[in-house]
């Protein structure tokens, strides 16, 4: 069978071959080399263009592991990447559709199975596969490089990737009031739905805190709950980001890469007084949260969410980092005492229809309201006084 034929079908593999190298420089802070330790060198102006275009650092690293795979799929069958056509690209997106993500893979056999629903939480696990937002990213990303290069003059007269004509056209003269207009995808790109955001109901919350085992952990849930800052925000704290008075913290956001203040609960101070009690308070510039065994270094991500990973194992549910944002926003929209703008400032969403989506109701969250409607008794059926038993039998069958 033709190799095309097997990797669109899945039965094929890529082999790993190069990788994604860390610079340590700005522009770019990544690049990609061949299995020979070369860099790719068409791919690293594609990277440098990025970040000069004021693109983050993770951002920059997303796009070079993105130019590895689509690399690793020419090399595999030997076409040069200016000779690219869109049959090479339908080949990535359909090995990507069929392939299993490594990604995936869990040693654990507890591990709760790929797609499947947690039965606590409601929430289903990641697919074993790619996700149709990695593949559609996947295909902006080699689209990005073939728009680079045809602006410098080189590569394939027309982009493999596939656009929307139509779809481009009216978006670029809409107004931002306008509701966006719905157009059929491009050609190759996956139909991706976009799911309502997941909170925590209480009851589950209330457990998921007393699974915390130190108040390093129970200071973080709850500045997490509260301020409704990402993870990446909270670990980036110094001594010098808290205003214990004022009862908030700065923090660097994630979109303007701005110092911004974030409010947050007296709970929350309160958990991070006893936990600098015990631990000792960092030295002016360190991180504030740190590790609390063997030598202490800076609390990283992987770190943080290996905390909750436990308190799931635990659990038997499946919450992870950003749930955590979305249930101090459900909180928020929901209490009845701060409008939708002024959570959307607190959150530091760019947009306010963002902010609104915390405004539908879940069927999780009103398990307790449906069970009291079920139990509700039927209410009796009574007719206007004056008339006759008898008729009213000969008429409704009473």
């Amino acid at each position: 069978m033709d190799l095309r034929v097997l990797l669109v079908e899945g039965r094929g593999t890529v082999p790993s071959a190069g990788s994604v190298v860390d610079t340590g420089l700005l522009h770019p802070p990544f690049v990609v080399r061949d299995d020979a330790g070369a860099e790719i060198e068409p791919v690293t102006g594609y990277l440098r263009q990025l970040a000069l275009s004021d693109c983050s650092q993770l951002t920059c690293r997303s796009y070079a592991f993105g130019m590895l795979r689509w690399f690793r799929l020419l090399w595999l069958l030997q076409i040069d990447w200016d000779r690219a056509t869109e049959a090479e690209v339908a080949v990535m997106v359909g090995w990507l559709r069929s392939a299993q993500n490594p990604q995936r893979r869990r040693s654990d056999p507890r591990t709760q199975p790929a797609g499947s629903v947690n039965a606590r939480t409601g929430k289903p696990a990641l697919r074993a596969g790619y996700a149709p937002s990695t593949i559609n990213h996947g295909l902006s990303v080699v689209s990005g490089f073939y728009l680079f290069h045809a602006h410098e003059g080189r590569g394939p007269v027309r982009n493999p990737v596939p656009v929307a004509s139509q779809r481009r056209r009216v978006l670029a003269h809409r107004s931002a009031l306008e509701t966006p207009a719905r157009f059929g995808r491009a050609r190759l790109r996956q139909r991706v739905i976009d799911p309502l955001p997941r909170s925590i109901p209480d009851r589950l919350w209330d457990e998921l805190f007393a699974a915390m085992g130190c108040d390093r952990d129970r200071a973080l849930l709850e500045f997490f709950v509260s301020s409704g800052a990402r993870a990446a925000e909270l670990l980036g704290l110094t001594v010098e980001d808290l205003d214990w008075a004022g009862q908030r913290i700065w923090v660097i956001s994630k979109g303007t890469r701005a110092r911004q203040m974030v409010p947050a609960s007296p709970q929350a101070f309160v958990y991070l007084a006893r936990y600098l009690d015990e631990a000792g308070v960092p030295a002016a510039g360190e991180r504030l949260w740190r590790t609390r065994r063997g030598d202490t270094r800076p609390l990283a991500y992987w770190a943080l969410r290996r905390i909750l990973q436990r308190a799931n194992a635990t659990l038997g549910t499946n919450w992870t980092l950003h749930d955590l944002r979305h249930t101090a926003a459900t909180r928020m929209v929901n209490g009845g005492k701060l409008t939708l703008a002024e959570v959307q400032a607190i959150l530091r969403h760019a947009d306010i229809r963002v902010t609104g989506r915390y405004l539908t109701a879940r069927v999780e969250d009103l398990v307790e309201k449906l069970a009291e409607h079920y139990s509700r008794p039927r209410p009796p059926v009574t007719y206007t006084a004056g008339y006759d038993a008898a008729d009213i039998a000969a008429v409704f069958g009473a």
